[in-house]
């Protein structure tokens, strides 16, 4: 079967991160995707997040340029754009524009601090994003927080953000027959995302301070430990039953690290099963706790994750061009998502894609107008 968005057509202006995160998640689901690139520079071919489009050069400050974005806006479903509040309306191409020619138009506009507040016109990375949304702080260790590469942010917060509201929007587009526009911005998702740790309590932690809590590390159960060889051992014993077996297989009474949850036996208990962990090496300890509900797990680099044998199984991680990339994700039962294989460069299918749309481009893209509708197809 298809993908779930076959038949959707997106109209994708290039920019970086979470846009074409979230453009590639729907390219993978069937959505049919043509990227608005600059004339130069091109994207580099192997940028994974940059699979499942064509592209189209087109300089923007050309007015030409313009109209022939909004004669394709007029046949599309989705619009993804990423730049700084108020740009797509100076170039004459906004949502009032856009929804003008085609009301059924779902209009999706990912930022970092969002389309409004005083730091809306301002320049930011994930790192400050997570960072004013209290999400950094609550990550690392009791000296200082740790950047989790950019997936809280940028990915989580935003890319994910974009791709729920885009098909939300799709759905509630078959009851009300008219577009819309959302505004995900990363600061808002990363917020989102650290919903249950506002009231600690209610998820079963004494504290939200970062180093203190069960979660960040502090807790002997529920941490990486290093073992022999320089590698690093991920425990998770945080359920009764699992901690009494963890501590079975580790050769230790019920009672040898204090009372689980009292928390002045935590660094004590620590202390110890750090040196437990330094007697054996990695493998070693994963072998001994393979197939047990221990909740142990070897800490494994990119390269090594491919040849994991369930990551295999499930074909998680798939081999291309000397090195893995992740499968599709969530999966369906009967719809097939794929990663398209190719990475399209600058100004490359576009044209084609356009073609098999039906929509003109060159001198007569001016005229192109839309449907009654707004969508000329039938999704």
């Amino acid at each position: 079967m298809p993908g779930p968005l076959t038949g959707i057509r997106i109209l994708e202006f290039a920019a970086i991160g979470p846009g074409p995160f979230c453009a590639m998640l729907l390219a993978d689901m069937g959505a049919d995707i043509l990227r608005i690139d600059r004339p130069a520079p091109a994207l580099a071919p192997a940028d994974i997040s940059a699979r499942g489009r064509a592209s189209l050069a087109l300089d923007l400050k050309d007015p030409s340029a313009i109209a022939t974005c909004l004669g394709i806006i007029a046949h599309v479903d989705v619009l993804i754009e990423g730049f700084r509040p108020g740009v797509m309306e100076r170039l004459g191409l906004g949502p009032d524009a856009a929804l003008t020619i085609n009301p059924r138009l779902i209009y999706g506009r990912m930022t970092g601090w969002g389309q409004s507040g005083p730091r809306a016109h301002t320049a930011g990375h994930d790192i400050n994003y997570i960072a004013l949304s209290g999400a950094l702080d609550a990550i690392g260790d009791a000296a200082a927080p740790v950047p989790p590469l950019n997936l809280v942010g940028d990915y989580g917060g935003g890319s994910l953000y974009l791709a729920m509201g885009i098909a939300a929007a799709l759905y509630e587009r078959t009851i009300s027959g008219q577009g819309q526009v959302i505004d995900a911005a990363i600061i808002d998702g990363a917020a989102s995302l650290m919903s249950v740790f506002h009231n600690p309590a209610a998820f079963g932690l004494a504290s939200a301070t970062r180093g203190a809590h069960m979660l960040s590390g502090s807790a002997p159960f529920y941490g990486v430990y290093r073992c022999v060889d320089g590698n690093f051992i991920s425990v998770g014993a945080i359920e009764p039953q699992f901690y009494a077996l963890f501590l079975r297989i580790l050769g230790l009474a019920p009672d040898a690290l204090g009372g689980q949850h009292h928390r002045p036996d935590w660094p004590a208990s620590r202390a110890r099963l750090a040196a437990l962990f330094a007697t054996r090496t990695r493998d070693e300890w994963a072998a001994l706790f393979a197939g047990t509900d221990a909740c142990v797990a070897p800490v494994l680099t990119l390269a090594e994750a491919a040849a994991d044998r369930h990551i295999q199984a499930r074909e998680t991680l798939v081999p291309e061009a000397g090195y893995s990339r992740p499968a599709p994700a969530p999966r369906f039962s009967r719809s097939q998502s794929e990663a398209k294989t190719g990475y399209a460069k600058t100004d490359e299918g576009g044209a084609a894609l356009l073609a098999r749309w039906g929509i003109a481009t060159g001198p007569d893209a001016a005229n192109i107008s839309a449907a009654p509708s707004g969508s000329p197809h039938p999704a």
